[in-house]
């Protein structure tokens, strides 16, 4: 099936679609945008030209680096100009992909550009543009515009330039009588109406290299990539937050007035003499207990307390403790890591131990992992009967999505009749005991 044509064209490629293409705007729409690109072309080949040479020969003297510097600059300003060049054959936006100095001052300014890609990128297409695409718009005009133009023209040069008697077609070619004029204007005519479709096709060709080399039709989406990247971490980051101020609140509010109560209930008791008021006051101490252990572990569950204080290895160790299964632990980890990757790293072991108790069979599970290469590595295995399943329900689908914001990945071998294997791995590089850590997978 054939894509609709918009009722309003916004490229030139989309116009030559339409019937009413010639008569348009648009041909001379790409007539402007090739004749400014051969006059900018050939303007950008002396200014580099210059630069360049005048650069090397003063180098010795030191006076000669801020014109190549200049030089290698150059296409900032020239990418400027094509991005609103564009808009003659292309309404489309053409944005900016450069990134904001990390400060103020020409310094900043300079070390900010110097390290982007976008800046090579332009300094490519300048030299590229100045070298080649200037001569090839200057050719397309001159054969798509200019001669069909002059063939039109004969008679009106044979009546004026050449009196009536003779005038030369684009100073080559004699013509003396007023049929053979008119004949090769008629031509020019049809020439013209061919050329009008060779200037968009050059044209259009010209604006899609140049929107390929300056500004992709795809970085719009790329950035929203970006930008809802970062926004998945800072809501990750937002809810770890969350979940440490639950803690806190329940630890020191609803935890300790639970334990005053169950002291009081206890107090109570022993002063109370047997009977049903020392037998409800039993009752009462047992469930207040009880519900204390509750909170206790929903505490736990929410974010333990020994991950915040102690760090990642002793809270695995806290969980391998409170598994039903017995654990082997084999964790070589060298200092704290960033909160998040902690959290995370943290909750997928938890959730494994917690599958293996309740789904695997298993007589033995194992805990092991460390930090190589600039990744955090963890490993649980068991010797259960496998056929685990990611999909099925078990809870790591959302750990999974949950490593992957941190750019983690998360892997499951377990075959049928087992071993089962979960990794879990993050790229992150560890605190040193004095830097303060922040929620956003970095050491700060």
């Amino acid at each position: 099936m054939q894509p609709a044509i918009p009722a309003h064209p916004r490229t030139v490629w989309q116009a030559m679609r339409r019937p009413g293409f010639v008569l348009s705007s648009w041909p001379w729409r790409s007539a402007a945008y090739l004749l400014t690109g051969a006059v900018m072309g050939a303007l950008a080949l002396v200014g580099i030209v210059t630069a360049a040479a005048a650069g090397a020969v003063l180098a010795v003297v030191l006076v000669g680096l801020p014109l190549l510097l200049l030089t290698v600059l150059a296409g900032l300003p020239l990418a400027w100009a094509e991005r609103r060049r564009l808009r003659l054959v292309d309404l489309d936006p053409a944005p900016d992909r450069h990134t904001p100095p990390a400060g103020a001052g020409l310094r900043a300014w300079l070390s900010t550009r110097l390290r982007e890609q976008a800046t090579w990128r332009e300094l490519g297409h300048a030299l590229l543009f100045a070298v080649l695409l200037w001569p090839v718009d200057a050719l397309a005009v001159t054969v798509a515009l200019l001669c069909p133009l002059s063939l039109v023209a004969t008679p009106l040069l044979l009546a004026t330039v050449g009196d009536g008697r003779e005038t030369k077609v684009l100073k080559a070619w004699p013509v003396d009588t007023w049929p053979a004029a008119l004949g090769i204007a008629a031509l020019g005519l049809v020439l013209l109406a061919v050329g009008v479709y060779v200037l968009g096709v050059a044209a259009g060709a010209r604006a899609e290299l140049t929107r390929l080399l300056i500004a992709p039709r795809g970085g719009d989406l790329d950035a929203r990539v970006v930008e809802l990247t970062r926004s998945r971490v800072r809501l990750v980051d937002a809810f770890e937050a969350e979940r440490r101020r639950i803690e806190r609140d329940l630890h020191d509010g609803a935890q300790q007035r639970l334990v005053a109560l169950t002291m009081n209930l206890g107090l109570a008791r022993l002063d109370a003499p047997p009977g049903p008021l020392a037998d409800r006051l039993a009752q009462a101490h047992g469930e207040a207990g009880r519900a204390l252990a509750e909170l206790r572990e929903l505490i736990h569950g929410i974010h333990p307390k020994v991950l915040a204080d102690y760090g990642l290895e002793a809270a695995v160790a806290d969980a391998a403790d409170r598994s039903p299964v017995p654990v082997d632990l084999d964790l070589q980890l060298p200092a704290r890591f960033p909160e998040s990757v902690e959290a995370a790293a943290y909750f997928v072991v938890r959730e494994a131990l917690a599958n293996v108790a309740r789904h695997s069979g298993a007589s033995r599970a194992r805990v092991s992992g460390g930090h190589r290469d600039g990744r955090l590595v963890l490993r649980v295995g068991d010797d259960g009967r496998g056929g685990a399943d990611v999909s099925a329900g078990t809870g790591l689908t959302g750990l999974a999505d949950r490593v992957s914001v941190l750019d983690g990945r998360l892997s499951l071998s377990s075959p049928p009749g087992g071993p089962t294997l979960l990794t879990v791995e993050f790229p992150c590089e560890p605190c040193e005991p004095s830097e303060p850590r922040e929620p956003t997978g970095r050491c700060a």
